[in-house]
């Protein structure tokens, strides 16, 4: 019966590794859509205060109408808004499995000792 604990705790141990790598993923996602969310938010006050706009598309850069630019700088920055939401959902969510499945071990282990 003990061995039969052990790797099941061992196992709960390896899902928990993988679940605390998964945050840090998520953390990492999370980062970089920040910096990309903040760079989207510095770009569309410096158009906002110019009145000639230019976009880069592949390799040059192409005269554009500063309401295009605003627009298309305002949709990208929603969908990083929404994407952003969603790490922060998924993460919130890992980290409550992390959590249980914590619990679950600390129990298991504390009740291997007792045996």
């Amino acid at each position: 019966m003990n061995k039969d604990i052990s790797k099941q705790t061992e196992q709960k141990l390896m899902q928990l590794q993988l679940i605390e790598q998964n945050i840090q993923n998520v953390l990492l996602q999370k980062q970089q859509f920040s910096s990309q969310l903040l760079e989207l938010e510095n770009a569309l006050s410096e158009v906002q205060q110019t009145e000639t706009a230019y976009k880069i598309v592949g390799n040059i850069m192409i005269l554009t109408k500063q309401k295009d630019l605003i627009n298309d700088l305002l949709q990208k920055k929603e969908l990083l808004a929404v994407r952003l939401q969603s790490l922060e959902k998924q993460e919130q969510k890992l980290r409550e499995k992390a959590s249980a499945l914590q619990k679950d071990v600390v129990g298991e282990l504390k009740g291997d000792t007792r045996e």
